[in-house]
């Protein structure tokens, strides 16, 4: 199973992964360790604000190019409520993933 999540850091900013180990990613992400992304190494996480669950590495993939082309607004609205994931990305796309809790 892989996992594609979106965190927001300081100032604001989100930063869109993926991952098969969703505990261990974040305890990357946010102890800025060495595994950790550039990104959030020079932006600190703050927290994880949506989490969801593809089959496969090529669907988790597509899923986390598609939001990281999203406006910020639209990410926003997406982590809001899932409800729009449809719109954002047709309903044939929105079967492949499920939204996790987090």
């Amino acid at each position: 199973m892989y996992y594609i999540y979106i965190i927001k850091c300081e100032g604001e900013l989100l930063y869109t992964g993926i991952t098969t180990d969703v505990e261990r990613r974040m305890d990357e992400h946010f102890g800025r360790t060495e595994k950790c992304a550039k990104f959030t190494r020079s932006h600190k996480a703050v927290s994880l604000e949506a989490l969801w669950s593809a089959g496969d590495r090529s669907l988790a993939s597509k899923l986390e190019y598609r939001i990281k082309r999203l406006t910020k607004a639209q990410k926003l609205r997406l982590i809001a409520c899932n409800d729009c994931f449809a719109e954002l990305f047709g309903e044939e796309n929105a079967a492949l993933y499920r939204r996790e809790n987090i």
